[in-house]
């Protein structure tokens, strides 16, 4: 299987017990974990380091999280930000709101519903980015929440699927890849642009990695993965998926 990069969050929170458990709670689900402990700092990180998701605090030393939040905007609509803060009021919650915040969480907060929220953040990167790839690829992605074709079930929320094999857990670069060919379905794709979509193609990534995907995907979705009936090679071309 691929090794895919681990997604990295900057945590602004000047707090030391709080940014060290969310640190650590992070770094439990597989995320790269930076934390700074001002608002200067913070802006620091956000430039040198670019994270993938920056969970903020408004009460800071330095520069305060409002300003954080309306600078970063200037530069980068599409970061996703999480205010995390104990002054938890509707004037502040619209302020951030106001002023570009994806998402706010007051203190004291349950662990469970801000990993949950952190998930869909992170998500909601992945699929812009995902997107930007696809547009400069001339593919289109699909949009919805689930599909299915055949006795086959995909849950693009959960990335949860019924299939051949029973219940699955799909990864991110499966999700990717199933999106791409649900949306140009019956349009042969080639390795290249499949690669170039799906990976952003740099040469360190082999054609091959398509083919292992492929072979991946009847696995689970194909009554006889030797006989596909939906995930079809093309000779001289690619793969190209379809069903009635």
């Amino acid at each position: 299987m691929e090794a895919i990069e681990k997604k990295r969050i900057l945590v602004i929170e000047d707090e030391v017990h709080i940014a060290d458990g969310i640190r650590l709670n992070l770094s439990l689900q597989g995320y790269h974990v930076k934390i700074a402990i001002d608002g200067l700092e913070g802006l620091a990180q956000w430039r040198s380091w670019k994270p993938d998701l920056i969970i903020l605090d408004i009460m800071l030393p330095m520069i305060d999280g409002f300003s954080i939040l309306k600078t970063i905007r200037q530069e980068d609509e599409k970061i996703p930000v999480l205010i995390l803060s104990a002054r938890g009021d509707t004037k502040d919650k619209v302020k951030g709101l106001r002023y570009g915040v994806d998402d706010y969480l007051s203190k004291p907060f349950d662990l469970e519903e801000f990993l949950l929220r952190v998930e869909r953040l992170i998500k909601k990167k992945t699929w812009y980015e995902d997107d930007k790839k696809n547009r400069k690829s001339g593919y289109k992605m699909f949009k919805g929440d689930y599909y299915d074709f055949g006795d086959n079930h995909i849950d693009f929320v959960t990335f949860k699927a019924r299939c051949a094999v029973g219940e699955i857990i799909l990864t991110e670069q499966e999700i990717v890849l199933l999106k791409l060919f649900i949306a140009n379905k019956g349009k042969p794709m080639s390795r290249e642009m499949l690669l170039t979509a799906g990976w952003g193609y740099s040469r360190d990534t082999s054609t091959r990695t398509v083919d292992n995907f492929i072979v991946r995907f009847r696995k689970y979705f194909e009554k006889k993965p030797k006989k596909p009936v939906y995930f079809i090679s093309r000779r001289s071309v690619g793969y190209v998926f379809d069903h009635d």
